[in-house]
C-alpha cells in the first residue's frame, strides 16, 4: 500500500524511523538510476565514516592533573579514574576509561564513468546530521564547495523539515527542498522549493556532456519504500517529529484518519 500523503510523508522524520527509511531509499534510488545509465556509467553507494573525539575540555575532565586523586571521569557516569600522586618514590600505575567515541556513517550515490572512474554526479540525500549546526555540517558544506569547483554535478535532496536550512539564496519559504547545481549554470542551480501538500518532483539527474539527464521519481520511490517497510503497521502511533503546525496538523490528521479507517 502506498504512503497515504500526496507528497512527503511527515511521520518518516521521527528519529525511530528516518534511518531506515534513508537507507532504503538510497537504495532504491542507486537501482533506479544504474538502470537508466549504465553501460557508459555506474553508479556506486559511497560510505563516509566520520569519529567524534571528546573535545579539549572533555578530555581535561578525564584525564585530569597529576594531584587530582579521584574526580568524575565523565558526564555519562563512566568509571572514575585514580590516578597516583607525583610524590610517590615509584610512579604507580592507573586505571583509566577510554573517552566515548561517537561514530557516524554517511552514505551518498555517486554516478561515475565507466572508462576513467571519474565523478560525473553526486546524489546526497541529506541527513539531520548534516543539516544541524556542527562538524558534520561544516565537512559537507566543504565537500560541495570542492565539488562546484570540479566537473561534476551534485543534486541535493533535502526530505527534512527539522534542522536550519542549507545556505542557498534566492528560495522562498519551503519545507522541503532538491537543488541540482551543474557545472555549466554555476553559480546558479536548478531548484525546487516543496511545500508539504506539494508532490514531490521528477528530478533530472545530469550525466556528462550531451547525454540526456536520468530521470529520478521521488514521489514514486518514497511509495515503494514505504510498501516495502510495512510502515503503515506502526507508523501513526506518535505524532509527526518536528511538530506540524496546527492548519497542516489537521491536515495531515485527515490523511491518517481515511488511512485509519480503510484499514
Amino acid at each position: 500500500m502506498p504512503s497515504p500523503f500526496p507528497g512527503m510523508n511527515p511521520y518518516l522524520e521521527q528519529a525511530s524511523v528516518w534511518e531506515d527509511f534513508h537507507n532504503r531509499l538510497m537504495t532504491y534510488v542507486g537501482e533506479a538510476l544504474s538502470a537508466q545509465v549504465r553501460p557508459n556509467f555506474f553508479v556506486k553507494l559511497e560510505e563516509r565514516v566520520f569519529i567524534h573525539e571528546p573535545s579539549s575540555e572533555e578530555r581535561l575532565r578525564l584525564f585530569g592533573k597529576p594531584d587530582v586523586s579521584l574526580f568524575d571521569a565523565s558526564p555519562r557516569g563512566s568509571p572514575t579514574v585514580a590516578v597516583a600522586s607525583p610524590s610517590n618514590e615509584r610512579l604507580a600505575s592507573i586505571i583509566a576509561t577510554i573517552p566515548d567515541i561517537d561514530i557516524e556513517k554517511h552514505a551518498c550515490i555517486e554516478i561515475r564513468d565507466r572508462h576513467n572512474r571519474e565523478l560525473v554526479t553526486m546524489i546526497e540525500i541529506l541527513s539531520p546530521s548534516n543539516k544541524r549546526y556542527g562538524p558534520d555540517r561544516e565537512q559537507y558544506l566543504m565537500k560541495r564547495s570542492v565539488l562546484m569547483c570540479s566537473p561534476a554535478s551534485i543534486v541535493e535532496i533535502d526530505l527534512l523539515r527539522g534542522g536550519p536550512r542549507m545556505p542557498i539564496s534566492g528560495l522562498p519559504s519551503y519545507d522541503y527542498s532538491v537543488v541540482v547545481w551543474r557545472r555549466s549554470m554555476c553559480p546558479n542551480a536548478e531548484a525546487w522549493p516543496i511545500q508539504l501538500r506539494d508532490q514531490l518532483p521528477i528530478v533530472p539527474i545530469p550525466l556528462k556532456g550531451d547525454i540526456p539527464d536520468a530521470k529520478l521519481d521521488l514521489q514514486a520511490l518514497l511509495h515503494r519504500v514505504y510498501d516495502a517497510a510495512g510502515y503503515e503497521d506502526y507508523l501513526y502511533e506518535t505524532p509527526p517529529e518536528p511538530p506540524l503546525p496546527e492548519p497542516d496538523a489537521v491536515w495531515a490528521q485527515s490523511f491518517v484518519s481515511q488511512f485509519m479507517t480503510k484499514t
